[in-house]
């Protein structure tokens, strides 16, 4: 096991994998150390869901803009925030489950969350490589077609593991000075801080070795939240029980 504050900081995204086998016993110990994360009142609402077959692999890509790691990656895990075993958990203690409250999408997703977290130092621990797959809510009513989610249950992210087949650099991150701050919100020096952190990002995407362009990381952001992302989210939430009351 390495170091744990360089493994955390060596952190990157794998998205090219080699063919060498992960166990099903490694899959089953990165599970049981994400089952350790800490979870609100100890609800432990995540569920995962390993996929394997090809078809299902294949359509899940496609709904995820075609990312290709998740049908090549050995392992690839749907994480599910799951309030649907809360509920049998409540009728089995001859309760009734009140659904749909905002408390209950945070504290679920929260949980899966932190619980993949965890699973993702245990795998990088072990010399595998990881990505999450965001984009798997693109078309999230797919993938639960295809998962057979019940109501109550929603995917959150995917999560392909397996033993790297590339070595792309670390990518930077925001200035800490930007991200901790004492007693309270205090913003005035952020602008020098981000234009700092441009500076750098700018460097980093000329000299890394895929895909370099010129860019910064405001640029970026402007890029993604100037225009609405996913929208579906809601209504798609909604009629999985998550109601946001």
């Amino acid at each position: 096991m390495q170091d744990i504050h360089m493994l955390l900081r060596q952190h990157r995204s794998i998205r090219s994998f080699s063919n060498e086998h992960v166990t099903d016993d490694d899959v089953e110990d990165i599970v049981i150390s994400a089952q350790c994360a800490s979870t609100s009142s100890h609800i432990q609402a995540t569920t995962v869901i390993r996929v394997r077959d090809t078809d299902s692999l294949k359509q899940i890509a496609e709904a995820a803009n075609n990312q290709r790691q998740i049908t090549e990656a050995p392992v690839f895990l749907v994480w599910c925030a799951d309030m649907h075993r809360i509920g049998l958990a409540c009728e089995m203690a001859e309760g009734d489950m009140i659904s749909g409250m905002t408390e209950q999408f945070i504290s679920t997703t929260v949980d899966v969350a932190l619980a993949a977290q965890n699973a993702v130092i245990a795998a990088e621990g072990m010399g595998l490589g990881v990505c999450y797959i965001g984009a798997i809510r693109n078309n999230p009513q797919v993938v639960t077609e295809i998962l057979e989610l019940p109501k109550h249950v929603y995917p959150v992210f995917g999560l392909c593991i397996g033993h790297p087949a590339e070595d792309p650099e670390t990518k930077p991150r925001l200035p800490v000075k930007l991200i901790l701050k004492e007693e309270r919100y205090d913003d005035h020096n952020d602008r020098e801080l981000i234009a700092d952190y441009d500076e750098t990002m700018n460097n980093y995407y000329q000299k890394r070795t895929n895909t370099k362009k010129v860019s910064t990381w405001s640029k970026e952001m402007a890029r993604r939240y100037e225009s609405e992302r996913r929208p579906h989210m809601r209504d798609f939430l909604r009629n999985r029980g998550f109601e946001m009351r």
